[in-house]
């Protein structure tokens, strides 16, 4: 199975989609993740610019508007737009946690069927706000519907429930079979996001994600998946921490990206041929 690497653009949304490929490539990456909505190029233009850099593309796109129906609609047009950018997979945050299941249900039933009939995986997002914010709502979401697929971000789910997760261990076993991305950011108890992960003082939440992701990837191999996609995210502010005089962010977050990609490379990628 081959782990794909991908450069988030997040904390470089103004710079023009080229040289940022260019940028990413020049880094050691092998693909990108995008938020497609707010891409200034066109589909066929980042289809293109993608190739020409010899990078792949995990699509990234969000669920919008004031009831299930408008979030369905919201969800098809913009993964129909996604598709024509040419990606490897499509990483959606969808869904909102204030529905009833049977609402989100409906929601994800959509995302299948789409699925299914474009042949590009859908994976959705263990993110706060969505349908998959904590960990008992994705375990009732996967038992309800064991096909879909996620998008692991524990990160989240660590400063949802101010915990390690290890008294919710089926659930995460759960989440750990269904994904088949991975949101390579180290949260903790009271945050999404640890200020620098190559300190001491942040290390075993640096392990205990290390954790998830290498039981994700045993998964996908014992699974016979063809590849992994893996994208270190970490954030700008205000995710990322900031000092409390200035504003300034403490740490670089296209640094820690790459210091995180290289990482992985030694944890998860380095002994593995495939």
């Amino acid at each position: 199975m081959k782990i794909i690497l991908a450069k988030a653009k997040w904390e470089r949304w103004d710079q023009p989609l080229l040289p940022f490929l260019e940028d990413a490539a020049g880094a050691g990456f092998s693909a990108t993740e995008i938020y497609i909505p707010a891409m200034a190029e066109s589909p066929e233009e980042c289809a293109r610019f993608h190739r020409l850099a010899g990078l792949g593309l995990v699509a990234q796109i969000i669920t919008e508007g004031q009831d299930v129906s408008d979030h369905i609609r919201c969800f098809e047009e913009r993964f129909l737009k996604a598709l024509d950018c040419g990606p490897l997979v499509v990483n959606s945050h969808s869904g909102r946690d204030i529905w009833s299941l049977d609402d989100n249900l409906r929601l994800f039933d959509k995302t299948l069927e789409l699925e299914a009939r474009h042949g590009v995986p859908i994976c959705h997002e263990t993110h706060r706000s969505r349908a998959l914010f904590c960990a008992p709502a994705a375990r009732a979401i996967l038992a309800a519907r064991p096909e879909l697929k996620l998008t692991a971000d524990f990160s989240h789910w660590l400063c949802v429930h101010e915990s390690d997760l290890s008294d919710q261990q089926e659930s995460v076993a759960a989440a750990i079979s269904s994904a088949c991305h991975i949101h390579a950011r180290v949260g903790h108890s009271q945050g999404p996001e640890v200020a620098d992960p190559r300190v001491p003082e942040w290390r075993q939440w640096l392990d205990l994600s290390l954790g998830f992701w290498r039981r994700i990837a045993e998964a996908r191999r014992a699974g016979g998946a063809a590849f992994l996609t893996i994208t270190p995210e970490f954030g700008p502010p205000p995710y990322m921490p900031t000092h409390p005089a200035t504003g300034e962010p403490l740490a670089d977050p296209w640094e820690l990206n790459c210091w995180m990609a290289g990482f992985l490379r030694r944890e998860l990628i380095s002994g593995h041929p495939d």
